[in-house]
């Protein structure tokens, strides 16, 4: 910036200077002419050093003017994820639920609760047949899962035991994955009949099943307690599979 300032000082040296090359006896007869180029020389000056010092204080602001006339982008916020990936959240005073079979081979059965996955691929203990997990609906914490195979071993006892030895007080969620239906014997869908199902008996090969139940208690009339999907040649999306289904809610947490 001094260097700015001494280029106006010398600007200024050479205006007083001008007036030397003029000899005293002659001063009277240009000084109109003098004035008007002294006037000249003094105003260049002074822009020069004006159009310097504020150069970097004007120059950047002026380039941002460009963004006035520019409409502004609208981000639309990232939607939040809610438990169990509901569409809507449930209430603080409910617990939320969802379960999903079916949807081709490759894709296993998921028990979701409260947003912790208590069955599925990820926690390794989904297998073919039922699935079944176990909920102390006072806390809310799985208290024991199990799948029981239904084409293979004769395993529909265990299943009725496994039913029958639940705590009361206890949501039980179920869903099939694969067969579900081929060894079940009437002692298992009776079990299960007991606690509120009505599709048990008619669950057949492959049939995407799920189901939630309450023991010991009532859950409400209005939410989702039951879906199944038969297997149809003519009809399956995956060859021999049907598609998948779920069930999902909230469920009150003031229902004992």
């Amino acid at each position: 910036m001094p260097e700015k300032i001494q280029e106006f000082v010398c600007c200024y040296e050479s205006i007083f200077m001008s007036l030397c090359f003029f000899p005293p006896h002659s001063l009277a007869g240009v000084m109109k002419l003098g004035r008007i180029l002294i006037t000249s020389l003094a105003a260049w000056c002074l822009g020069y050093l004006f159009a310097v010092l504020l150069r970097q204080k004007t120059i950047t602001p002026m380039a941002n003017l460009q963004d006035i006339g520019r409409k502004p982008v609208l981000r639309v916020p990232v939607p939040k994820r809610q438990k169990c990936d509901h569409w809507s959240p449930c209430s603080p005073g409910s617990y939320a639920y969802r379960i999903l079979s079916g949807g081709g081979k490759g894709k296993l059965a998921k028990i979701c609760f409260e947003d912790e996955l208590l069955i599925s691929e990820e926690k390794g203990n989904v297998g073919r047949g039922i699935n079944i997990a176990i909920v102390n609906y006072k806390t809310g914490k799985v208290t024991s899962t199990q799948f029981f195979d239904m084409w293979e071993g004769d395993h529909s006892g265990e299943m009725t035991a496994f039913i029958k030895n639940a705590p009361e007080e206890s949501l039980l969620l179920m869903v099939t994955h694969d067969d579900g239906s081929t060894r079940l014997k009437n002692d298992a869908k009776k079990s299960v009949e007991d606690l509120g199902s009505k599709e048990i008996r008619n669950i057949k090969f492959r049939s995407s099943w799920a189901f939630i139940a309450a023991k010991g208690f009532k859950l409400p009339d209005d939410i989702q307690k039951e879906k199944i999907n038969h297997s149809d040649q003519k009809k399956n999306r995956y060859r021999g599979w049907p598609a998948e289904i779920q069930i999902e809610g909230c469920i009150p947490r003031n229902l004992i």
